[in-house]
C-alpha cells in the first residue's frame, strides 16, 4: 500500500484548524455539493423510475444527462475557477454572501427540475451558469487576463446549451433537447482538454522525479483545434461518416498528447495517475463515438466513457488535490482518497467495459457502476466535508 501514499510535495506542518470557512473560497460549497448531489443523484434516479416522483419536469434519460452535465460537473467547474481563477487574475473572486448566493441558485435548479414547475426551472438552471460566468468575467477583465478569457465563453455556452434543453422541453422550439446535451458535452470536453494540458504535465513533473513530461506546440493545438471542429460539426448537425473521422483525428493527437506526458512514470504517485487514467478516457471517448456514428456501439457507451471515466475521474483526482492544497495540507493521497480515485475509475470501467463486450450484461452493469460511482463520491463528502467547512491549517487566508 505504500506506493499508493507516496508524499508528492510537503506543505506546511499542520495545526488545528478554527472557524466556519465555507464560503471562504469558490471550491469549498460547490465541491461539497457536487459530492453529495454525485453521490444521491442515482437514488433520485431510481426514484422516478419508481414512479415517485411523477410530475417531475425533467424525467428519465433526459433529466440524468442534464443533471450530470449542468448540476454535477457545472458545480465543480464553476468552483475550480473561481478558486483557480483569483490566483489567475490576482482579483477577488465570488466569497461570502455572494458565494452562498450562487450556490443556493444552484441548489434551487436542482430541486426545480423534479417539480412540476418548468418555466421556473429553466429560469433558475439558466441563471447559474450565466451568473458565474458574470463573476469570473469581472476579475479576468479587470486584470487583462485574456489567456483565460475563453472560460467566460465556455460558461456562456453552457448558459446557452442549457436553456436551449429547456425551451425544447417546453415545446418552444422544435429542435430536440439532445442538441444541448450533445454542446455542453463537448464544452465539457474542451475544458477538460484545455486544464489536462495545463496541469497534467505540471502536476506530473513535480510529483514524480525524472517524469520528463513534455508538451509539443503543435500537437497541443491540434488536439484543442480538434475538440472546436468537433463541436462545430455538432452545433451544425452533421453525423455520419463526417463526424466519425474528426473524432479519430481528434483522438489521435489526444493519444499522442498523453503518451508525452509519461503516464507510465506516475504508477507510484496517486495524485497524478488518477489524472493520467481518467485522461485517457478522453481517447477511448472519441475512438468510441466514431465507431457509434458508423454503427459499430451504441451511443451511450461513448458518451459515459467522457462522463463517468474522463470527467468522473478529473474530477475527483482535482476535488482532492484542489481541497488538500487549498486548505494547508499536504499534497500526498491516503488510503481513503485513493478509495475514492479506484470507485470512481471502476464505476467508468463497468458502465462502458460491460454493454461494450457483454451487452447482456447492460442492466446490471448500469446498477453496478452506479453504486460503485455513488460510493466513491460519498466517501469523499465524509472525508472532505470537515476539510471544506473549515478554516486553512496554516492560518492563511481561503
Amino acid at each position: 500500500m505504500s506506493a499508493f501514499i507516496q508524499i508528492e510535495e510537503r506543505a506546511p506542518s499542520p495545526r488545528q484548524p478554527a472557524g466556519f470557512a465555507l464560503w471562504q473560497l469558490g471550491f469549498r460549497p460547490f465541491y461539497l455539493l457536487a459530492s453529495i448531489f454525485a453521490a444521491l443523484s442515482t437514488g433520485l434516479w431510481a426514484l422516478q423510475f419508481a414512479g415517485l416522483l411523477p410530475h417531475a419536469y425533467l424525467r428519465g434519460p433526459m433529466w440524468h444527462a442534464h443533471e450530470m452535465l449542468f448540476g454535477f460537473v457545472l458545480a465543480v467547474v464553476v468552483g475550480f475557477l473561481f478558486t483557480a481563477g483569483r490566483n489567475w487574475s490576482n482579483r477577488p473572486t465570488p466569497t461570502g454572501a455572494a458565494l452562498a448566493a450562487l450556490a443556493a441558485l444552484w441548489v434551487a435548479g436542482r430541486v426545480l427540475v423534479l417539480t412540476p414547475f418548468g418555466w421556473a426551472a429553466a429560469i433558475v438552471d439558466t441563471a447559474f451558469p450565466l451568473a458565474a460566468a458574470i463573476a469570473l468575467a469581472i476579475p479576468f477583465i479587470a486584470a487583462r487576463s485574456r489567456r483565460n478569457y475563453f472560460f467566460v465563453g465556455v460558461l456562456l455556452l453552457m448558459a446557452a446549451a442549457s436553456l436551449l434543453v429547456h425551451l425544447a422541453q417546453l415545446g418552444v422550439i422544435a429542435l430536440p433537447g439532445w442538441v444541448g446535451i450533445q454542446l455542453a458535452l463537448d464544452a465539457v470536453l474542451f475544458v477538460m482538454a484545455v486544464m489536462g494540458g495545463r496541469v497534467i504535465p505540471m502536476f506530473t513533473n513535480n510529483g514524480v522525479l525524472g517524469a520528463g513530461a513534455t508538451r509539443h506546440a503543435l500537437l497541443e493545438k491540434a488536439a484543442l483545434g480538434a475538440v472546436l471542429v468537433l463541436l462545430l460539426v455538432d452545433a451544425l448537425g452533421l453525423d455520419g461518416a463526417p463526424l466519425a473521422l474528426v473524432a479519430v483525428l481528434a483522438a489521435l493527437t489526444h493519444l499522442a498528447r498523453w503518451l508525452l506526458w509519461r503516464p507510465w512514470k506516475t504508477t507510484r504517485a496517486p495524485l497524478v495517475w488518477v489524472l493520467h487514467v481518467a485522461y485517457a478516457w478522453i481517447p477511448v471517448h472519441l475512438l468510441l463515438r466514431a465507431c457509434a456514428q458508423l454503427g459499430i456501439v451504441t451511443p451511450s457507451v461513448a458518451t459515459h466513457a467522457l462522463t463517468v471515466g474522463a470527467a468522473g475521474g478529473l474530477i475527483i483526482g482535482m476535488m482532492v488535490r484542489t481541497a488538500r492544497g487549498h486548505t494547508g495540507r499536504p499534497l500526498r493521497a491516503d488510503r481513503g482518497d485513493v478509495a475514492c480515485f479506484v470507485l470512481v475509475l471502476l464505476a467508468a470501467l463497468v458502465r462502458v467495459g460491460v454493454p461494450l463486450f457483454v451487452p447482456s450484461w447492460t442492466i446490471p452493469a448500469v446498477l453496478g457502476s452506479a453504486a460503485l460511482w455513488s460510493s466513491g463520491f460519498a466517501l469523499y463528502a465524509v472525508c472532505y466535508g470537515p476539510v471544506l467547512t473549515r478554516a486553512r491549517l496554516d492560518g492563511k487566508p481561503g
